[in-house]
């Protein structure tokens, strides 16, 4: 009578090992789907995010480039996650007409470009991390980069 009641107890252990290990067969799939999906669309918020601050600022630049030296304006941008790097003008930080923003992505590193017609210099360096920063954008009869243009000069207070 014990040796059955042992049977009995072995292959009930078994079968609820047997079970519990196709429903860790069939769920780690969708566990790892499901990851991959939450990070795919936290990488499009961000790029997103920085897409909306790079308009932002350089609709602003526009506008105070239109309206000339003194000209300026102060502006609020919303920084997101897993940003690498922010160019203004070019990367080598001459002139241009780029608003750069580099993000981290799990494809790697993703380029979000917002173009001004008109010539914008300056530095985001101190932008290290998500968040708000107050951003100074001003008209500058020659510009800090290049004294033989005028530009918009585009730099943290």
């Amino acid at each position: 009578m014990k040796i059955k009641k042992s049977i009995t107890k072995a292959q009930s252990s078994l079968e609820l090992l047997i079970t519990l290990t196709f429903a860790l067969i069939i769920l780690l799939p969708i566990i790892t789907i499901a990851f991959v999906q939450v990070s795919n669309s936290a990488s499009a918020l961000s790029s997103s995010e920085a897409d909306a601050a790079a308009e932002k600022l350089a609709s602003v630049a526009t506008s105070v480039g239109l309206q000339g030296y003194p000209a300026k304006q102060l502006v609020l941008i919303q920084i997101p996650q897993n940003i690498k790097n922010t160019f203004i003008g070019t990367p080598t930080g001459t002139i241009g007409h780029l608003i750069t923003f580099v993000i981290n992505t799990n494809a790697g590193p993703s380029y979000v470009n917002a173009y001004t017609p008109i010539n914008v210099s300056g530095s985001l360096l101190g932008i290290t991390s998500e968040g708000v920063y107050l951003v100074n954008v001003s008209a500058q009869n020659s510009c800090p980069t290049n004294s033989n243009l005028p530009c918009v000069y585009i730099k943290l207070t």
